[in-house]
């Protein structure tokens, strides 16, 4: 029988040394796992977090191991690529940080034995991801096991695959079942005996025979339906020779059918269920992407809180933990590789084994209903023969390996909608940040709508959309500012035009949580990505997370928002409201301003700001409350403070009626000195942004100019950081100079 140990405790490791050991070192560090050794330094900002080989080693006493034929280690995650060392022997290499992976250790395997893990997230040139705003933790920071197995045992070796395959399908009231194991060494005289099971565990059938393939039905068949009904069956396959159990593998199932339809979006089982959600990264404050069965739990108990029917779980495998969580939850899944942000030429069969692991590890998952082949990776242009063939393959090595199941990728807002690449997944979905990264809000929902007529017979979602706040605050929110209130507005208006359209097959907001990205320099607290509708702790939900569960989630709410912004100088202050009922009332100190009624869940008051004010937000039986005060001067703590900015404001000069770092990229381009002065600059950041070999165009960077219109040029070189591009003061000071002999365009 097989038999699973687990070897997380107790493993020495080091970032100092230069080569593998020959004996367990008594001066590392010890650490158990999971573990990663960017938990703080890939979370704290410069860009600077440590990126190269470390390595863990572990005493093995054979004695500690139940007798089998054979011994595999099982590695469930190590970023980004690992060699294996038994006793001194390089047993394996894996590159591809994010998927299980196995090694047969059996023949080196002594009484006494030295594992030795080596792990590298250092750069390179041929394993995805190397270019994302995100941190690559390095560490062994999912589980690692010796599993202990027959001679004859259900497959450990293919692409880190459970050995079984299921693939259901949904006919009239029933479901045809085909199961498909795979075993290595058979020997005459097995069989193999699958017991299927319903989700409270009764056998519903069995079936024994000689044959690694069975057929069977379901009658009465009880549906997979999403959140509202996550029904799951099982299968247990046993591997057995005269009566005895040499192996076992089990896994569970749904039935379910679905369509992606141009017109009705997301089709579930016959029924329109539309896919409104969120994005997930799968790292911690403080602990980075090693992550404990608990934390898992956590982050799925709030995406459900909010309401979500679907995560887009980017930018690469997630824990297999957290895909069963999914299965349970009812969540729709859209699973992908981590083929993002720059194309590389040589890292094309990184793609192919990265999407396969991808595809055989999570076939039985009936939550996964898509298959993305890239994330913006049109940032050089899209254009580029070797990746529009590196898409075509992964494309139809989706298909030929999954036949159940449609692609998809994540388009980067600037790409033309008639690019050819654009039309090779089965959807496709666009990240527009309009209202935030330049443009505005009000430009989200038309974008798509013309999409849409050019395009009607291509399903189309948007798969990031978001924007930043922290802890600041104020009365007159601006698109950057980086205020709870203006994510708040900015989300708003998204949901309003995104859930609108019935036709969008799907919508990701980004992204549920603030997640480390150690290249960022905004916000005023360095090394994050704050676009979570729930601060990376996890401790803190902002008020743009109770607009989405005040339209997704059906369980009777209100919030009142603004509670982190008491001291306020007007003197009347608007006060908004979140609730799925269909009327509020609001009472400062004991008297009521009314009741407001409305469709869209948004209910906003005038409140008179004298004195200390209590709020309370009132609908039926529910209510809400908080405090306001009225001050004379605007309370700085409220206001965004950078740290280790390039420069202070009181280091840009700016001359009435010129142009200075302060000003909107969009009125430097409408003067010509401004234009020519930024196309200069550009055209000398072209082989860092992407031109040049990349297959970048200034055209390409002409949308992309349009699209950053509303930012400050300070702004933009900040952003430009996390693109491993930065200004020195001096650069930045010479660009002011230049800039304040132009004169601004007339308003």
């Amino acid at each position: 029988m097989r038999t699973i140990v687990n070897i997380n405790r107790k493993w020495a490791f080091t970032k100092q040394a230069a080569a593998v050991p020959t004996e367990l070192p008594t001066l590392w560090d010890w650490v158990n796992l999971p573990h990663s050794w960017n938990g703080i330094d890939g979370q704290d900002g410069g860009n600077d977090y440590h990126r190269g080989t470390c390595y863990y080693a572990k005493d093995i006493q054979k004695m500690d191991l139940p007798q089998a034929d054979r011994y595999y280690l099982e590695i469930n995650g190590a970023n980004s690529s690992a060699d294996v060392y038994l006793n001194g022997e390089k047993k394996a290499s894996h590159d591809g940080g994010y998927s299980t992976w196995r090694v047969d250790i059996t023949d080196s395997l002594r009484d006494e034995n030295l594992l030795v893990i080596a792990v590298d997230n250092a750069p390179n040139d041929r394993v995805y991801p190397q270019v994302a705003d995100f941190t690559f933790y390095g560490g062994l920071y999912r589980d690692v096991n010796i599993i202990c197995v027959n001679e004859s045992h259900f497959d450990l070796d293919y692409y880190g695959g459970p050995g079984i395959k299921v693939t259901p399908l949904v006919n009239g009231t029933n479901a045809d079942v085909e199961v498909e194991v795979f075993v290595t060494n058979p020997a005459k005289g097995q069989t193999v005996r699958y017991t299927f099971m319903d989700q409270a565990g009764n056998v519903l059938s069995t079936h024994e025979g000689t044959g690694t393939k069975l057929s069977t039905t379901i009658e009465n068949v009880h549906l997979w339906h999403g959140r509202k009904d996550p029904y799951l069956y099982s299968v247990k396959a046993e591997l057995l020779k005269d009566g005895a159990v040499l192996d076992n593998v089990s896994t569970r199932f749904g039935c379910r059918s679905y369509t992606i339809d141009p017109e009705r979006g997301f089709i579930l089982n016959g029924e329109e269920y539309p896919l409104r959600g969120v994005s997930r990264h799968q790292d911690r404050w403080g602990i980075g992407n090693a992550l404990l069965p608990e934390h898992h739990v956590e982050d799925m108990d709030l995406i459900c809180e909010v309401g979500a029917t679907t995560i887009r779980l980017a930018h690469y495998q997630h824990d297999q933990f957290f895909y069963d969580l999914c299965d349970e939850r009812g969540m729709v899944i859209w699973a992908e590789i981590p083929y993002i942000s720059q194309h590389m030429p040589t890292g094309r069969e990184n793609t192919i084994s990265q999407m396969k692991e991808l595809i055989v590890q999570n076939y039985n998952h009936p939550s996964i209903v898509v298959w993305g082949l890239s994330n913006e990776i049109t940032m050089k242009g899209a254009s580029d023969k070797d990746l529009l063939e590196n898409h075509h393959i992964l494309n139809d090595l989706c298909h030929d390996w999954d036949k159940t199941r449609p692609t998809t990728m994540a388009v980067v807002s600037p790409c033309d909608m008639d690019e050819p690449y654009v039309r090779i997944p089965d959807t496709v979905s666009y990240n527009h940040y309009f209202g935030w990264y330049g443009g505005d809000t009000s430009m989200n929902g038309p974008w798509f709508d013309k999409f849409h007529k050019k395009h009607p017979e291509q399903p189309i979602g948007c798969s990031e959309y978001g924007c930043e706040a922290l802890d600041w605050h104020t009365s007159d929110p601006q698109q950057g500012d980086y205020t709870e209130e203006y994510q708040a507005y900015y989300h708003e208006e998204l949901i309003k035009q995104l859930f609108s359209r019935k036709y969008m097959w799907a919508t990701h907001v980004w992204n549920m949580f603030d997640f480390g990205a150690d290249a960022r320099n905004e916000g005023g607290e360095n090394g994050q990505n704050h676009k979570g509708l729930v601060t990376f702790d996890r401790k803190y939900k902002k008020d743009s997370f109770y607009a989405y569960k005040a339209w997704l989630n059906p369980e009777p709410m209100i919030h009142l928002c603004g509670k982190r912004y008491v001291d306020r100088v007007e003197d009347v202050t608007k006060v908004t409201v979140y609730s799925n009922q269909p009327a509020v009332e609001l009472f400062a100190n004991g008297v009521s301003l009314g009741v407001k009624e409305t469709a869209d869940h948004f209910f906003y008051f005038d409140v008179p700001n004298v004195g200390q004010t209590h709020l309370v937000a009132v609908a039926g039986e529910l209510k809400d409350e908080g405090d306001i005060r009225k001050v004379e001067k605007f309370n700085e703590a409220y206001r965004l403070k950078e740290k280790s900015a390039i420069l202070n404001w009181f280091d840009i000069t700016m001359p009435e009626g010129y142009l200075s770092l302060n000003s909107k990229f969009g009125d430097i381009m409408a003067t010509l000195k401004g234009k020519m002065l930024v196309m200069g600059l550009f055209a000398k950041l072209m082989p860092q942004l992407g031109g040049g070999a990349g297959g970048g165009d200034m055209g390409s960077m002409g949308s992309m100019m349009d699209m950053l219109s509303g930012f400050t040029f300070i702004r933009l070189a900040g952003m430009l950081g996390t693109m491993n591009i930065k200004f020195t003061k001096e650069e930045l000071l010479d660009i002011n100079d230049k800039l304040n002999k132009i004169k601004a365009p007339k308003k």
